[in-house]
């Protein structure tokens, strides 16, 4: 009997025209953090957004160290970012010396719950840290006019909404500071890699400074700050410019795998999924997730073991901040309780979605998963 091809959640398309940017680049002789597709790239990726500068780094971990460092928030200072998200976000304010101060998930988007920020800030409160999760925004405009009351920073984590866009306008555009990343499982990829954007020259100079390892004016090696080498290189830069040249049809391919995920499981009552469109948006589709419930609530680990014997992979979900074992260690976030995030992460994983997957592909992979929760 024919064996089927084992699908993998996602694989980066690297075309042709990809490998002979990146050739010809490395060919050059400019392979490191010098080289003129670096502000090629920056000034392309700035107008993409529509913001007056951007700073691209190695990856989106640093690139929100650094939005952290460079607003001047650390001892004393609080930051409010959800319990569902990467670490990157609690890293970057444990590394700066702040507080993070976590708050639940909205149930529909699983964005950050905007009724809790509110009841999270203190006079130590120094900025909002929003991740975009899996494919809406959050809710910009409410978030933005939170922070215009209280006069504190947002920034706004966009890495996994290159390409998305909030009442018409770009993710990427609404934080004092914005973050993407351009790891392989992103929309458009450098292999690792992130950038920072902002339209205060004064702290663009600084955001340089910090992926820099600030070094000094007059004597180079009289360092002014503590910072860092997280600089992002010409042949990512390359790889860049080039597949930023596909984004909208990268974006489409994206939006129509969703689609024909949440046209076949919407009426699935055994699983959770996001909306298509809210008043805001329309799910760009960055990876498509379901949480289960009712019978299947609690049996995450048993649904993917028989997804991955029909040769199916999946990714389980972000594990929720207050109960990852490295703060449990540091006594972080003793005796709170976030019950949204907990149950995405309890029940939560994600399927195949990457540009390459084939619609025959799609097609196995909602037959499978609906024969298995039916």
């Amino acid at each position: 009997m024919h064996k089927k091809k084992f699908i993998p959640v996602n694989i980066p398309i690297i075309t042709n025209e990809d490998a002979l940017e990146v050739y010809k680049t490395v060919k050059s002789g400019w392979v490191s953090s010098s080289g003129i597709k670096i502000n090629e790239f920056e000034n392309k990726l700035a107008k993409f957004t529509n913001r007056k500068f951007c700073c691209c780094v190695s990856n989106g971990t640093a690139a929100l160290e650094i939005a952290v460092k460079s607003l001047e928030i650390g001892k004393d200072d609080e930051v409010i970012t959800p319990a569902f998200t990467i670490i990157s976000n609690a890293n970057a304010i444990i590394k700066n010396f702040a507080k993070v101060v976590l708050v639940d998930s909205d149930p529909t988007t699983w964005n950050i719950n905007i009724d809790d920020i509110k009841k999270k800030i203190t006079s130590r409160t120094k900025a909002i840290m929003v991740p975009h999760i899996y494919g809406f925004p959050a809710d910009m405009e409410k978030i933005i006019s939170i922070c215009k009351k209280k006069k504190i920073y947002l920034i706004e984590d966009a890495a996994e909404m290159i390409g998305q866009k909030y009442n018409n306008i770009p993710c990427g555009s609404f934080g004092d500071i914005s973050t993407f990343s351009f790891y392989a499982n992103k929309h458009i990829t450098t292999g690792e890699g992130g950038a920072i954007f902002t339209n205060n020259r004064k702290l663009e100079k600084k955001i340089r400074e910090l992926r820099n390892l600030s070094f000094g004016k007059k004597n180079r090696f009289n360092h002014t700050d503590l910072s860092w080498n997280y600089r992002f290189t010409n042949i990512q830069a390359a790889l860049g410019l080039s597949q930023l040249k596909r984004i909208k049809n990268i974006i489409k391919r994206k939006k129509e795998i969703g689609n024909i995920y949440y046209n076949n499981f919407k009426d699935n009552k055994n699983i959770l999924i996001q909306p298509n469109k809210l008043k805001y948006a329309s799910n760009i589709y960055w990876v498509f997730g379901i949480v289960l419930r009712n019978k299947f609530h609690n049996k995450k680990l048993e649904i993917q073991k028989k997804l991955l014997n029909k040769n199916i992979e999946t990714r389980p979900f972000f594990w929720p901040m207050h109960k990852q074992s490295i703060f449990k260690k540091m006594s972080l976030f003793e005796n709170e309780s976030y019950p949204v995030a907990e149950n995405l992460s309890k029940n939560g994983f994600y399927l195949p979605s990457g540009v390459g997957l084939k619609n025959n592909q799609i097609n196995y992979i909602i037959k499978t998963v609906n024969n298995i929760l039916s």
